[in-house]
């Protein structure tokens, strides 16, 4: 076991010129990188959502959003294209910002820029807002200037939903009063259209038709009497030749008594007999009356006979049965257009109740947007006083003291150690490919026979100058040209950060 340590251990310091150079190699260019790396500085501001200062109960906002949503949606529209190129030119983030396309710089910005959101089921909502950059003043006014723009956008994007929320209702309500006035004048023009047949005169309308109805049996009766008074003076005047009584403007006093008794005698004959006392009463008195006012008065230059006042008494029976029938005709031609209008009442109800429930249902949907207005109003008025749901700043951002990276020790140090593992590694493969015989033992296995003695190969006094004077210059030239070449790279053609940055995005999109 002793014996293959001695071995490897030769055979590591035959071959140490390979891991040093490559040991060289590495963590040249990883202390190189460590120090020409810019440092990185980072600023940090937080912000804090906090509830709405009036209580719901007393007054409620109309910009309901939920915490983490507010948060998302300003976030979404803080890093917008516009907002990062223009904070971008106005702090000159990028020493090279000339040469990079307007893509470039906004990919960098959201790539230098850190945005965490924390928060929960009773717990404080918080917003942390992080920049990175090479210049230490930039990063804290980039991460100030978000805050600025963020709480300025939350406000106007509160006050702005506010007063859309305001301004829908004043239009809603505006509406609907144009709807109401217009159904109010579609009832109105229907009641005018149809102003005899409305459910609310139905009533009176019944008790209309009731009376002409009563008063066209009146009327039925009436003529009814007086044809059976025609008739009946008709009969009187055939059995007894004389009438009942003269026309009464036409007659004297004395004629009017006389008349009054021919028309009592005549009355009397219906039912007594002529030789009933009261008959011959009648009869008396009539001829005494007719003694003393002597022959009758002339009419129309005409004496006035029996014939005469028969004439007279139908011709004024007639009379009243025409206007009588007028009257009847009159009445049913009223009640023909009562029984229409009634007829069309049920009708006009359904319409009538189909506008005016289409008017009722417009007044509530305009009572309740008149209350949503209300409260649309005093939401915007809390959002412009900003006493709703805000976002307040904990800690602005400082200018950092010292870089957050890079960690110079560390990469220096994982370089050194990936040397020593690459140069060991290295010796590792060329002993591992190297098939030639190096031992007795190797002489034995391959060859089958068994040395007596080995002589090693001696080396020259000037080969082993030589040997070492070309190692020492090759790795005076790895340690320090590399840095040296890194160096130019980093100030005359690009600086290894970027060139990293370009590396890695190239792998991105590769994989």
């Amino acid at each position: 076991m002793k014996k293959e340590i001695q071995f490897y251990t030769a055979i590591f310091l035959r071959r140490i010129h390979y891991f040093l150079l490559v040991f060289g190699i590495v963590a040249a260019s990883a202390i190189s990188v460590s120090r020409l790396l810019p440092p990185v500085y980072d600023a940090t501001a937080t912000l804090l959502v906090e509830s709405a200062q009036i209580p719901g109960s007393l007054a409620e906002s109309t910009v309901n959003t939920s915490s983490l949503e507010q948060l998302q949606i300003i976030e979404q529209r803080l890093m917008t294209r516009s907002n990062l190129l223009d904070i971008a030119r106005k702090f000159n983030v990028f020493s090279d910002s000339g040469a990079m396309t307007a893509d470039a710089i906004v990919k960098a910005m959201r790539d230098a820029t850190t945005i965490r959101r924390t928060g929960g089921r009773e717990q404080a909502t918080l917003m942390t807002i992080s920049f990175k950059s090479n210049k230490a003043v930039v990063t804290a006014s980039v991460v100030n200037e978000y805050v600025t723009i963020l709480l300025r956008d939350n406000l106007a994007m509160r006050a702005e939903r506010a007063t859309d929320t305001l301004e829908f209702f004043e239009q809603e309500v505006q509406r609907l009063d144009a709807e109401l006035a217009a159904q109010s004048q579609k009832i109105i023009a229907f009641k005018n259209a149809n102003a005899d047949a409305l459910p609310e005169t139905l009533t009176y309308r019944l008790s209309q038709q009731t009376s002409l109805q009563e008063r066209m049996a009146s009327f039925a009766r009436e003529i009814s009497g007086l044809r059976e008074q025609k008739q009946r003076l008709i009969e009187i005047f055939e059995a007894t030749g004389r009438v009942s009584a003269p026309i009464a403007e036409n007659l004297s006093p004395e004629q009017r008594q006389l008349a009054s008794l021919q028309s009592e005698l005549n009355s009397a004959l219906v039912i007594y007999s002529p030789e009933n006392p009261r008959i011959r009463l009648l009869q008396a008195q009539i001829a005494q009356l007719e003694s003393q006012v002597g022959a009758l008065p002339t009419v129309g230059d005409q004496r006035t006979t029996p014939q005469t006042l028969l004439d007279l008494q139908l011709v004024q029976i007639d009379t009243q049965i025409e206007q009588l029938e007028a009257q009847n005709a009159q009445a049913l031609a009223e009640q023909e257009r009562l029984s229409e209008t009634i007829d069309r009442t049920p009708a006009n109800a359904i319409v009538l109740d189909g506008l005016e429930r289409d008017y009722e249902n417009i007044q509530m949907q305009y009572n309740s947007a008149v209350g949503r207005l209300a409260t649309a109003a005093t939401g915007e008025r809390i959002e412009l006083l900003a006493k709703g749901q805000r976002i307040a700043v904990l800690e602005s951002a400082t200018v950092p003291s010292k870089p957050s990276s890079p960690d110079r020790a560390k990469i220096a140090a994982a370089g050194i150690v990936l040397g020593a593992a690459a140069g060991g590694a290295l010796v590792f493969l060329l002993e591992f490919m190297n098939q030639a015989i190096r031992r007795p033992r190797d002489i034995t296995k391959k060859l089958g026979i068994t040395p007596i003695a080995t002589v090693p190969y001696i080396r020259t006094p000037m080969e082993l100058v030589l040997r070492r004077a070309i190692f020492v210059g090759l790795f005076a030239l790895v340690v320090i040209g590399l840095p040296a070449i890194l160096f130019a790279v980093h100030t005359y053609y690009l600086p290894l950060d970027l060139i990293l940055d370009k590396v890695v995005t190239r792998l991105e999109e590769f994989v």
